[in-house]
């Protein structure tokens, strides 16, 4: 999704925490915590980064391989759970990197607030926050955009939202899904997972081997498949209508 079109972002904000926006190249975050953290947060962008890029200077394969490599335990730790996350959907590390970020950003955030704490990175969404949370599914033409939603009951503890499309943004899939959208408590194995579950929806025959596969991948605890006019749903998970 073009970043100056994320009018979505606005719609979301919740009650009590300050919401802001930090972009670092191609890294465009959505932040809300109990206060700005603008300085902070660019910080830790550009530390995760900078980790990123300075590995793939010396390892070219971690850009641009489909499949998973091999963990790698004198690399920086955001690139070691990008190698895990993707290990475990088997895809390549790539597809863990906007959720890795997000993960990276909210842990630092939660070490220095006392509140609530949700990063959205492009779709990818860090959440920890006390009570019940309702995440709106986008799924661009289809008719189900923006009127049903995850919700999740108990947030004490982390979770990640991250959602991939064949049909809306720019992100790379091989599929054409409106929308995969996978939970876990690790946000870099829902991003790489709902990469993973995407590329295999080309029609809306495959959502039901899409939901079967999604059932083989460790630490996933539930997702949506949408493609054109049909979905399917597993997991932990309450679908709800949004008003």
């Amino acid at each position: 999704m073009d970043k100056d079109r994320r009018t979505y972002r606005s719609l979301a904000l919740r009650r009590g925490l300050v919401g802001f926006r930090v972009c670092i190249q191609e890294t465009d975050l959505y932040i809300q915590t109990d206060r700005k953290l603008e300085k902070e947060v660019s910080d830790w962008v550009i530390e995760a980064r900078f980790a990123i890029e300075t590995y793939i200077r010396s390892h070219p394969n971690f850009l641009e391989s489909y499949v998973p490599l091999s963990d790698d335990p004198l690399a920086p730790p955001i690139v070691q759970e990008m190698l895990r996350a993707s290990s475990v959907a088997r895809v390549g590390p790539m597809a863990a990197v906007a959720g890795a970020i997000a993960q990276y950003v909210g842990q630092r955030c939660m070490e220095i607030t006392s509140g609530e704490v949700i990063i959205e990175n492009g779709g990818d969404i860090f959440l920890w926050v006390s009570g019940p949370v309702t995440s709106a599914i986008w799924a661009g033409n289809s008719p189900f955009t923006g009127q049903i939603g995850i919700l999740l009951a108990d947030v004490s503890r982390p979770f990640g939202i991250c959602t991939s499309s064949g049909t809306v943004g720019h992100s790379r899939s091989l599929g054409r899904a409106d929308a995969v959208t996978i939970v876990s408590r690790s946000v870099s194995l829902a991003d790489a997972a709902a990469t993973a579950i995407g590329n295999t929806i080309k029609t809306e025959r495959d959502i039901a081997p899409g939901i079967e596969l999604a059932k083989e991948i460790p630490g996933i605890l539930g997702g949506i498949i949408i493609k054109g006019s049909r979905l399917g749903a597993w997991g932990q998970i309450e679908l709800v209508p949004l008003r």
